[in-house]
């Protein structure tokens, strides 16, 4: 039969320079005494039995030969001690640092198993960042030493913001892509503009098997709370980039535009920063305007766009007929008008456009 043990964990350690003092005064000796018999400095001993001090394994086997206690013994109740201590730095810790974070989120989305306490948590954290420690997760996602490109004005909390990012990161790294091809993935864009006519939940997930294709993963990640963000792009490795996006608007104009503008990034801009998209209007920077053309280009020709804002359409039937031609779902055609001043963002035209909800398997 087999025998359970169960281990003995108190809440609390004594240092073993209680039980030496108790020792001392039991046997009638001072310190000061103990300490030349020891052959240590009085300082040593007073700093030992205050807990400030460690007890060595040379000063235990001094200890055995004076008060005939055994060496393993003291060093049994240092290490007890110490570790006692090294636990309750760790909770403390712990506490502080899982407060910043969306913990309840992650366990409703199931990547965190519901906590039991701030030290269990904080393992699940460093777990799911990849990372061995509090400061090794500093140093891998603080802000002040990953380029994150946005606005000033980029509201996101950056604890949530990485977050998001290290959801994106583990879906594209389960996405078996071919190495990056950048011309497999410009030709994979000219077939993703014909799937903004299909539902969303049909034309995203065959987006992401031509991207796949190219070298690029393709990930919808629902955004997280303080996170006010549409998408992102970076690169995962020298041969695999990734675009993130987060549905925020809840409209396919705005997703279908955000994978173009991230595309844009990927493109055209340096592999080594992190590009975050949500600025406001105004206050964009000269990347994201470059990517903003780029991917209103995309989708329509700048001179066919020309040739029907001159005509100035504002019915259900013009924006239909043009999106029909060009290849694109009208919803797009609707968004754009709207950014650019030629309808009211309250038009009737919306209901050209798709409304999107998050469920469990995305849209």
């Amino acid at each position: 039969m087999a025998v359970g043990i169960n281990q003995y964990q108190p809440d609390y350690a004594v240092p073993p320079g209680w039980v030496l003092e108790e020792r001392l005064d039991a046997q009638g000796i001072s310190q000061a005494e103990f300490a030349r018999r020891c052959g240590r400095s009085p300082k040593l001993i007073s700093e030992i039995i205050s807990g400030k001090a460690p007890l060595e394994p040379a000063t235990a086997l001094q200890f055995e030969k004076v008060l005939d206690v055994d060496a393993s013994l003291w060093i049994g109740i240092e290490a007890d001690y110490r570790l006692h201590r090294a636990r309750e730095a760790e909770a403390a810790e712990s506490a502080a640092w899982v407060k910043k974070f969306p913990v309840g989120e992650l366990v409703k989305r199931g990547i965190l198993q519901k906590p039991k306490s701030e030290v269990e948590t904080a393992s699940g954290l460093l777990s799911f960042f990849g990372v061995g420690s509090f400061k090794a997760w500093e140093m891998k996602y603080s802000s002040a030493n990953v380029a994150y490109r946005h606005s000033p004005s980029f509201e996101s909390d950056k604890i949530a913001l990485a977050t998001w990012l290290r959801l994106g990161e583990r879906d594209g790294e389960q996405q078996n892509c071919a190495d990056y091809n950048e011309t497999h993935f410009k030709r994979a864009l000219e077939e993703i503009r014909g799937l903004t006519r299909l539902p969303v939940e049909k034309g995203l997930p065959d987006a992401r098997q031509l991207c796949n294709r190219s070298g690029v993963a393709l990930a919808w990640i629902e955004p997280l709370p303080r996170t006010a963000l549409s998408g992102a792009a970076r690169w995962l490795s020298p041969r695999k980039a990734i675009i993130q996006l987060s549905a925020r608007h809840k409209a396919d104009d705005h997703l279908w535009f955000s994978l173009f503008h991230e595309a844009a990034h990927i493109l055209l801009h340096s592999k080594r920063d992190v590009f975050i998209d949500g600025a406001k209007q105004g206050e964009i920077d000269s990347l994201e305007e470059e990517a903003n053309e780029w991917a209103a280009n995309k989708l329509v020709p700048k001179r066919e766009w020309a040739r029907f804002v001159a005509s100035g359409p504002c019915e259900k039937e013009e924006v239909c007929a043009f999106a029909a031609a060009q290849g694109i779902a009208p919803g797009i055609v609707v968004g754009r008008l709207q950014h650019e001043g030629y309808l009211s963002w309250r038009s009737q035209l919306n209901q050209l456009k798709v409304r999107l909800e998050w469920t469990e398997t995305a849209f």
